[in-house]
């Protein structure tokens, strides 16, 4: 049965909000202050992506079914746990896969912006505009209440307040294990391994979930598109399984990928790139 649902796509689930939090809908409409245009409405490269994540049906259930999955996972290795085992966890990223920032990337497309802006970012990130993602709070009260920690591990930089800014928002949103113990946020790296197995040494840790694949493995930082996938494809069978797999079509080390950075910068050279990206394939007709 979960090899079928695997095969559906990538994983997900819906959680529901107490009703004194935001929506992903009321965020959606909320407007920012006007930001300096950089590119014209038409042919705005970001906005389709954006479109699928502000309304898409599709999107909402891939975290449902990611989710889906993951609690599978929780009931399987609670199931097979021994006395004398090593407690069990859950280790998961925030931004896109336990936290949606839909708001940010709507000030985006209103401001004729189709790059990532990290300056943007950094001023947003203290507004605690992030919803929590379909599925997300059902799934970790789950696993509390089935004695499963879960630890998040993150990687973000807004200066010296970074740290209070997750764990503000994660208490915001009432994520269980919102301390000091379960949260760890990386300012000057992205390699998240070292605190993974770090976790790993006491618990046994049943799936990692994150929009990322960096967010499973450090193998997978790699700055060609044809490379990365050869490597993901060498791991095909922990997907669904040890590694809960969410969906960002704006954003991440794919972008990486395509440019040799993450956030590279809005420049015509650079929209260039990624129509090039965009027409790997394409028909050409005779």
């Amino acid at each position: 049965m979960l090899a079928s649902i695997i095969a559906l796509g990538t994983a997900a689930g819906y959680a529901s909000a107490s009703t004194s939090q935001p929506s992903v809908e009321a965020a959606q409409q909320e407007q920012a202050p006007a930001a300096e245009s950089t590119t014209s409405d038409v042919g705005n490269i970001l906005t389709v992506a954006v479109a699928w994540k502000q309304t898409a049906a599709e999107y909402k259930a891939l975290y449902h079914q990611a989710f889906n999955i993951a609690r599978m996972q929780v009931d399987l290795a609670l199931a097979n746990q021994k006395p004398g085992d090593k407690p069990l966890a859950i280790i998961t990223d925030l931004d896109d896969t336990v936290l949606l920032p839909v708001n940010y990337w709507g000030y985006l497309i209103n401001n004729n912006m189709d790059f990532f802006d990290d300056a943007i970012w950094d001023k947003w990130i203290p507004q605690y505009k992030m919803v929590a993602s379909p599925g997300a709070l059902d799934f970790l009260n789950y696993c509390k209440e089935k004695g499963v920690e879960v630890y998040y591990v993150s990687n973000r930089d807004q200066g010296p307040r970074t740290y209070k800014y997750a764990l503000t928002q994660l208490k915001r949103l009432k994520f269980p294990y919102a301390d000091e113990t379960h949260l760890t946020v990386n300012r000057d790296t992205s390699n998240k391994e070292p605190r993974q197995n770090e976790i790993a040494q006491t618990y046994n840790v049943i799936s990692y979930l994150g929009d990322n694949l960096n967010d499973f493995r450090r193998v997978y930082y790699v700055k060609d598109v044809d490379e990365r996938t050869k490597l993901m494809e060498q791991d095909k069978d922990l997907y669904g399984s040890k590694f809960i797999l969410l969906p960002n079509p704006t954003d991440g080390h794919w972008v990486r990928a395509i440019f040799g950075e993450s956030e590279p910068a809005a420049t015509d050279e650079n929209r260039a790139i990624w129509k090039k990206a965009a027409t790997r394939s394409a028909w050409k007709q005779k």
